[in-house]
């Protein structure tokens, strides 16, 4: 069978490693060439479907592009190891994805669950004898994914993102509650509460908000330490352990620390509050952070790459608070023109300088609501900058 990879990013990397002799095409490459592992490396345009048996697609690539609309057997990575995946567990949602996935790892650790999919290991290198696999899944993984099912399926809030790859608002859902369909009878699928009357064979546990679910679960708000919006994935995570064991370790949920650039507090040299918040790469991410400190005045920079994304909801919720914006990256203009207490910057740089300037009492919030890729590598370089320039100060 030739099997051709679409993209060479982490996901067909791990496949190339593993299958070899595969053809990859990316946009990335300008002339024909080969890995380490023997695999031909070919520029997107010389694709030939008739030449191709199957293609694996890496995530990034949008089903607009040539690649994904010229393929007759597209599939994810998802899709070709399924047969050999554990009991899984699959974590979806436009925010809290991570921290989902990491607090659950960290609960079922000692069952010897392992974590991977969009963080972490691709699935290609999944340890196969691992009795529970725990996968973040992205909307573009899910797109792609026809036969795969979750054991388990836990879907955080879907709200608007990612609209520039899926076309649309009602794609991108679609995408999001895709893994329902193929779910069985005796599976569970915790989903939010407008989604409760989707039509699935999963046992559906619809929920509105954290007490919804600590009242489903029997779980003891009053012994749980984190906070929102960190709670709400605590008690999804503790949700799944009592689902599958009976257990409710508030010791050990008490004990996990979500990653940096989460709404990470740290003082600069004059004793001001900063808040390193870059994961924040769409609208309702930067809305829970802006409820956080909603009493106080709020100095927040915003902009980069917003992916096509409605904004109104953010613009709506700064009307009703004491704050001024600094604006950054592709999407600088755009957001100062909407936004009468604001003023665009060049760079982070600037931003941090000028916030120095006027900051007295309040908080200083990197809260982006956009993605970073138009000025960084990563939102954690744009983090790691963003506490660099504060630490100069």
């Amino acid at each position: 069978m030739k099997i051709s990879l679409f993209g060479y990013g982490n996901t067909n990397k791990a496949i190339a490693q593993t299958l070899k002799n595969c053809d990859i095409f990316d946009d990335s490459f300008k002339s024909e060439s080969f890995d380490e592992y023997g695999n031909r490396l070919l520029p997107s345009h010389l694709f030939d479907p008739d030449s191709s048996d199957l293609e694996i697609i890496t995530p990034g690539i949008p089903p607009h592009h040539p690649l994904a609309k010229s393929a007759k057997n597209l599939m994810s990575d998802y899709d070709y190891y399924y047969d050999r995946f554990a009991f899984s567990i699959w974590i979806s949602g436009t925010n809290g994805k991570t921290t989902t996935t990491q607090m659950l790892k960290h609960l079922l650790k000692s069952k010897g669950a392992i974590a991977g999919g969009n963080i972490g290991k691709a699935v290609a290198k999944m340890d196969t004898k691992a009795n529970i696999w725990i996968l973040e899944s992205s909307s573009f993984t899910l797109h792609y994914t026809n036969r795969a099912k979750p054991n388990i399926y836990i879907l955080l809030p879907i709200e608007s993102d990612h609209i520039s790859w899926h076309g649309s608002f009602s794609e991108y859902e679609s995408s999001k509650l895709k893994p329902l369909d193929n779910m069985q009878e005796g599976e569970m699928a915790i989903v939010p509460y407008k989604y409760r009357d989707y039509e699935s064979d999963a046992f559906l546990v619809p929920y509105k908000d954290s007490h919804d679910l600590a009242d489903f679960f029997d779980i003891d708000l009053s012994k749980i330490e984190t906070k929102e919006p960190f709670l709400l994935d605590a008690l999804l995570a503790l949700g799944v352990s009592k689902a599958l064991y009976d257990e409710i370790d508030y010791k050990l949920i008490n004990s996990f620390r979500p990653d940096a650039h989460k709404l990470q507090e740290f003082k600069d040299s004059k004793n001001r509050l900063w808040v390193d918040d870059s994961k924040a790469t769409n609208t309702t991410a930067t809305i829970e952070a802006l409820k956080r400190y909603k009493n106080t005045k709020i100095y927040i920079i915003l902009g980069g790459d917003d992916k096509g994304a409605d904004l109104k909801p953010l613009y709506d919720m700064l009307k009703t608070l004491d704050y001024k914006a600094f604006t950054i990256g592709s999407s600088s203009q755009k957001l100062a023109q909407n936004l009468p207490n604001s003023i665009v910057c060049s760079s982070l740089e600037k931003a941090v300088d000028l916030i120095d300037k006027e900051f007295k009492d309040g908080v200083g919030l990197l809260s982006p609501a956009c993605a970073s890729l138009d000025q960084f590598s990563s939102y954690k370089e744009r983090g790691d900058d963003f506490k660099l320039h504060v630490n100069k100060i």
